[in-house]
């Protein structure tokens, strides 16, 4: 197709609007596993983010001719929920102004903080320029349909990079994530840790032979639906069980995640007495693991460590993963040596005045970040510890 042919947006109410091997060809062969076409899909057919769960599909497309070359998975959001980049105190402050906040776009996965390409583009086409291109429909689109502002979630550092040179606000927020820059082993990923720290994971990670736990990690062809419907059991308990928890993804969410992507899919299972009681639903690629969503039916001492953090590290090095990403939040896992890790968001709000407090506000955020990464070192016992600066100016 010649590259002078007219280009047409497409706004796409669900993603199974577009073939799957055409996004998937834009997302290439080696995307994290929430950029593919079967986790949007399983998500949207599930019930699990739709317009009724205030995830209304609003995914922007560009078409030459008959082919698809660039894709950015979109919602207009209804709350704030499932995104993790936190934005309630500008929910806040736009209802102090007379400002609806509610819908917003949001361009970026339901329910998945972590960081993947957003805006994807099909090999050799004009990258700067097709992305330029859905960032002013995403712009268009969302002021068409009463959006109060537009909010790429995690993108790549790249696209962060661009997206601030268009004139959005870039926020930058902290996940704590292990790195591996090529451990041979788990003691050898103990030595980097000081005399007193290492005693503490060892003690930890020793308690569960002590409770007659032991640990797997099932995968591929040994997911079966019953690991599914187990997983989604871990995964309701655990937001019953929190005040702040609420259950988003339904059980046939899980059934289509395990039977379109079992090559992504991993469960770590801890078994007691010959009954699973706890386990954990994680994502993987070759070089990376995603950490979901975990729950237990019994109470141990350090359970959630070892089947969440522990044994996943120890498979990470086996394995040769390179880094391994937890999920948001949880300072605990800077002790037992998880990094502070930059990651991105980029807002533009239309209302002037709140757009601008948003704008001082993540300035004002951006420049106290350093300080809490420091803070993390003082109490990682790592050594030593590869200060991550954030870039405040």
């Amino acid at each position: 197709m010649p590259t002078d042919t007219p280009l047409r947006l497409r706004i796409l109410d669900a993603v199974t609007d577009v073939p799957a091997a055409d996004w998937d060809a834009l997302a290439g062969p080696d995307a994290p596993p929430f950029a593919r076409h079967a986790w949007l899909a399983a998500m949207e057919e599930s019930g699990s983010a739709t317009e009724e769960t205030g995830w209304a599909p609003h995914h922007l497309t560009i078409w030459r001719g008959p082919k698809l070359v660039a894709a950015a998975p979109a919602y207009r959001k209804f709350h704030s929920m499932g995104e993790y980049i936190y934005d309630f105190g500008w929910a806040d402050a736009a209802a102090r102004l007379g400002v609806e906040y509610y819908p917003k776009l949001i361009v970026g996965g339901p329910l998945s903080p972590a960081t993947v390409p957003r805006m994807l583009i099909a090999q050799g086409e004009d990258i700067p320029a097709l992305r330029k291109a859905l960032l002013i429909a995403a712009v268009e689109s969302a002021q068409e349909a009463g959006c109060s502002s537009v909010h790429i979630l995690y993108p790549t550092d790249e696209e962060a990079d661009f997206l601030e040179e268009q004139g959005l606000a870039r926020r930058v927020t902290l996940q704590f994530q292990w790195k591996n820059p090529g451990y041979a082993s788990y003691d050898d990923y103990l030595s980097r840790f000081d005399s007193k720290r290492r005693h503490q994971l060892k003690r930890e990670r020793a308690a569960a032979a002590t409770q007659g736990i032991t640990l797997r990690t099932v995968r591929s062809a040994e997911l079966t639906q019953a690991h599914a419907k187990r997983a989604f059991e871990f995964y309701e308990a655990t937001c019953e069980r929190h005040s702040w928890g609420r259950v988003q993804l339904t059980p046939d969410f899980f059934s289509r995640v395990f039977k379109a992507m079992p090559d992504s899919v991993e469960m770590v299972e801890a078994v007691r007495e010959g009954r699973v009681i706890a386990g954990a639903f994680n994502l993987a690629t070759k070089e990376r693991l995603y950490g979901r969503y975990w729950g237990s039916i019994e109470e141990h001492p350090f359970l959630h460590f070892h089947v969440c953090l522990y044994h996943s590290v120890d498979d990470c090095i086996r394995a040769g993963r390179k880094v391994f990403e937890p999920g948001a939040g949880g300072e605990h896992k800077v002790s037992r040596g998880f990094e502070p890790t930059a990651v991105h968001s980029a807002h533009v709000i239309f209302d002037r005045r709140l757009d601008s407090a948003v704008r001082d506000y993540v300035r004002r955020e951006r420049a106290r970040l350093n300080m809490a990464v420091e803070e993390a070192e003082q109490i990682s016992g790592l050594k030593p510890w590869p200060l991550p600066k954030i870039q405040t100016g």
